[in-house]
């Protein structure tokens, strides 16, 4: 049997406002839940659950509900190498100082 998933509160916290988001989404939308779980080729009860920010729903299944809303796009954005300061940090700290140009075996200093 697995061992049940416990994320820490911030993760937690996290999801609840994206379940909230999309379903201020959806209301926005006008749209029922069943017409967003029948486009997101899910169930109502899950997509109760993903307006709940449960974190036992995958990702799978939040970006299918974010499909139906016509919102998959902000998701693809989330990891972006422009949106991650710590990583491009880490990259350019690993940049050379200097650059040097490779010499041919034919070459010379002096031409």
């Amino acid at each position: 049997m697995p061992t049940p998933h416990n994320p820490p509160a911030a993760v937690r916290r996290v999801l609840r406002k994206h379940g909230a988001d999309i379903n201020d989404a959806r209301r926005r939308r006008r749209l029922p839940m069943a017409i967003v779980a029948e486009r997101a080729f899910t169930s109502r009860s899950t997509l109760q659950k993903v307006e709940a920010g449960n974190t036992n729903v995958s990702i799978g299944i939040y970006a299918s509900v974010l499909q139906a809303l016509s919102l998959l796009d902000g998701l693809g954005q989330i990891a972006d190498f422009g949106n991650d300061p710590v990583g491009q940090a880490l990259a350019s700290a690993e940049l050379p100082k200097h650059a040097h140009l490779k010499r041919t075996a034919g070459s010379s200093r002096d031409g």
